[in-house]
């Protein structure tokens, strides 16, 4: 089963033919998708994906979109994720890349995230980008609070980070990026992943893979993912597919597995 574990099919760049990047996905053999929330406010348009019987959805605030309500309560979080098609929290993080809020604010709803994670039981799906130090901070704290699951998403930061993160339990997503002629330092990152703790995504309608780099992603596009994967890792086309679908069922463990 090809699982696409992070999409973004509530964007408006599918408003056109959302419908029908569904059908190409299925005919590609994409069976599952994890439709992740980009704020709360948005989360009604998030969930009205997940009507889908294919595609399930997260809840949260990512770390761009952290200013719009700086006072986020686990609460509020804990909510909304009562929904039973909703099987994670998050986006959520730090990206001092872009800086589009407060790095306080950021951290504080993230915080916040956490808290709900601990709470749910759901892994928390994080996003982080230049912030290795602060990361690794938040998440080794929040650890020795209460344990939690997270997935560290389209992963692309060091390597000690990784490894610190891999030290809590955390699983890793492979994206797009892993395909790039020039993204040897992502690849390096992956082969030293827990095997038994890598899943795939597209993040789409962003990132598309190689041959594809530079359109529009699409969930059908998922299997050039899932073959770079496993030759940086040295696995089979078979293996690699079992490994992932595996490792993406003991992470969103709220969906059936049939």
């Amino acid at each position: 089963m090809l699982i696409d574990s992070h999409v973004n099919l509530h964007a408006h760049q599918f408003d056109e033919d959302r419908e029908a990047v569904i059908v190409r996905a299925l005919a590609a053999g994409v069976r599952l998708m994890v439709n992740i929330c980009d704020r709360v406010s948005n989360f009604e348009a998030v969930r009205r994906v997940a009507r889908h019987p294919d595609i399930w959805c997260t809840v949260g605030t990512h770390p761009h979109e952290a200013k719009e309500d700086p006072e986020l309560s686990p609460a509020r979080l804990i909510d909304l994720a009562s929904d039973p098609r909703v099987v994670g929290i998050g986006e959520c993080g730090l990206d001092f890349h872009y800086d589009l809020s407060p790095r306080d604010v950021q951290a504080r709803v993230f915080r916040a995230h956490v808290a709900a994670a601990r709470e749910t039981g759901l892994p928390l799906v994080v996003h982080t980008r230049e912030a290795d130090a602060q990361m690794i901070q938040i998440l080794e704290e929040e650890h020795a609070r209460g344990a939690f699951r997270l997935l560290l998403h389209c992963y692309t930061s060091g390597a000690e980070l990784a490894a610190r993160a891999a030290a809590l339990g955390a699983w890793f997503s492979v994206a797009g990026i892993a395909t790039f002629k020039k993204a040897e330092d992502v690849r390096a990152v992956v082969r030293d992943m827990p095997a038994e703790r890598i899943i795939v995504e597209t993040d789409c309608p962003y990132l598309a893979p190689q041959p594809y780099r530079g359109r529009r992603c699409e969930p059908a596009m998922l299997p050039n993912i899932l073959e770079k994967l496993a030759e940086i890792r040295g696995w089979s086309l078979a293996e690699a597919e079992q490994r992932t679908e595996d490792a993406f069922f003991a992470l969103f463990d709220r969906i059936p597995r049939t």
